[in-house]
């Protein structure tokens, strides 16, 4: 059965068309170049959704350095004495009250500055109590096993006594060879070994009656 991606497809261009809508020309017409925008415009925004966070912190700090400075304090002292008044301001509304009431934040200015007045002195705080463990090695104790009398066998050695065998003399028989049945070869080179002179140039015949000749 044929399987038919022609809605699927087009629901899938459709929904990136849609993101894309309001881009310059092609980018919002046609597919191809409207994914790829699409695509980049996605990694964009998550990139400036990291950024977004930064970016106003950095403009809160220098609403809140700003307006202290107006009242003889610096934003690392604001802080700090704010900190030690335990007053709880996030840095949002500072910048907020810096800006649309600043009587306000004259106040806050003043009770960091007399929080850092009235300052405690520092205690010294006494080095942590360290337990120190010692640990005494054990040491094993082994039974001691008393030795056994070892016996020594004596095992009786019995004398061989070598059995002379007389030697029998082996006569070598000598059997004549019948040289009529090897090659002319194998004759040749008997021949050379008996010292027969011309044994290369000689026939079988000759040779056969050559060799027997000798003893």
């Amino acid at each position: 059965m044929r399987v038919k991606g022609g809605t699927v497809a087009r629901k899938r261009r459709k929904k990136i068309l849609k993101l894309a809508k309001g881009y310059f020309g092609s980018k919002s017409t046609i597919y191809r170049t409207a994914h790829e925008q699409v695509m980049r415009s996605l990694r964009y925004a998550y990139r400036d959704r990291k950024q977004k966070k930064r970016h106003f912190r950095k403009l809160w700090i220098q609403r809140i350095n700003a307006a202290a400075k107006l009242n003889g304090l610096k934003y690392s002292k604001l802080i700090h004495g704010l900190a030690l008044a335990n007053v709880n301001v996030n840095r949002k509304m500072l910048a907020d009250i810096a800006v649309l009431q600043p009587e306000d934040f004259t106040a806050f200015c003043k009770i960091a500055l007399d929080a850092i007045a009235n300052k405690p002195a520092a205690v010294a705080k006494p080095a942590p109590y360290k337990l120190v463990m010692k640990v005494e090695p054990k040491v094993e104790v082994k039974p001691v096993k008393a030795e056994k009398a070892v016996k020594a066998e004596v095992k009786e050695v019995k004398a061989v006594k070598a059995e002379v065998k007389p030697v029998q003399k082996v006569e070598a028989k000598v059997e004549a060879v019948d040289y009529s049945k090897l090659l002319v070869k194998d004759l040749k080179a008997l021949a050379v070994e008996k010292g027969i002179e011309n044994a290369d140039k000689m026939l079988k015949a000759d040779l056969v009656a050559a060799l027997s000749s000798i003893k």
